[in-house]
């Protein structure tokens, strides 16, 4: 049973001399978890980065730059071209197990990268940022963006990406919420067992944000321990949710942008919100006018 605390659900980016594209990694290992293993990387024009599924499925995301991926599975020219996360919703290439890929940057710029174990086989998937559902919701201090990247309902097996805006002064993630067990009622999904990482970026180098991780009742989430902490992310760090509810705050005067990767027991959002905080969407008058941000 691992003991979670901020400094361990707190990823911050690396330093590595031997892998200078590397900007922050997550391991099961690390986590403490089954399925989700990620990296944020930067690649200057012209270099390229390789790597092989196994028997994972993956999911490149564009964060800024523009890239080329080739592989076993095909060819994919022009994918990104945002100079920013805060300029349009992102591409998103899905490539099933067993492929061996290379991508190469047609201009310099970062990615993110996540993969999980899988026994499924499924069509590699290019997701453009026209094909990208957003929408705005919650309401007054609680209105946020969501760009649905690989959202439930699409064919993979376990895999579920969305990116995140809240703007400066408001909540999203809100009311609290957990996904930590599976729960069934009268044939219906109402909660998913998923593991979920948080990557953060800022429209100002200097910003950071607010996340709180607990379990309700301070007692066990299945294979963990009781989690109550409150972590500080900044530029290109991670928290990660392994169970309990995690709302987070985004400080005056900045927009947070988070990706959300999300994979467990199903291909869902299936959630369950923290009863005492509920009540609050019944509040909502209206909804923040600095979004869609585009």
């Amino acid at each position: 049973m691992m003991n979670y605390s901020a400094e361990n659900l707190l990823v911050r980016p690396v330093g590595d001399s031997a892998d200078p594209g590397l900007i922050l990694s997550v391991t099961p290992e690390q986590a403490g978890w089954e399925f989700i293993s990620f990296q944020a990387r930067r690649l200057t024009a012209g270099r390229r980065w390789g790597f092989h599924t196994g028997e994972n499925e993956l999911a490149f995301v564009n964060l800024s730059g523009c890239y080329t991926v080739r592989s076993n599975r095909g060819e994919w020219r022009g994918i990104g071209g945002r100079e920013n996360v805060f300029q349009s919703a992102a591409h998103a290439l899905y490539l099933p197990r067993g492929t061996e890929l290379e991508v190469n940057a047609e201009d310099a710029g970062e990615f993110a990268v996540a993969w999980v174990p899988t026994n499924q086989d499924h069509d590699p998937w290019l997701i453009r940022p026209e094909d990208v559902a957003v929408s705005v919701r919650g309401g007054d201090h609680v209105t946020r963006q969501i760009n649905d990247l690989l959202p439930p309902g699409s064919p993979v097996h376990r895999l579920v990406l969305v990116e995140v805006y809240t703007p400066g002064g408001n909540w999203s993630s809100y009311p609290p919420h957990k996904h930590d067990a599976h729960v069934e009622q009268e044939g219906k999904l109402v909660e998913a067992d998923l593991e979920e990482v948080y990557f953060y970026k800022f429209d100002r180098p200097e910003g950071y944000a607010f996340q709180r991780v607990y379990t309700e009742s301070r007692s066990p989430v299945h294979a963990t321990a009781p989690i109550d902490a409150v972590c500080m992310p900044e530029e290109n760090c991670a928290v990660l949710v392994p169970g309990g509810h995690h709302p987070v705050s985004s400080p005056p005067g900045y927009t947070t942008y988070y990706l959300n990767v999300l994979a467990g027991s199903a291909q869902s959002l299936a959630n369950q919100e923290d009863p005492r905080y509920a009540w609050v969407k019944e509040t909502y008058r209206t909804l923040d006018d600095r979004l869609p941000l585009y």
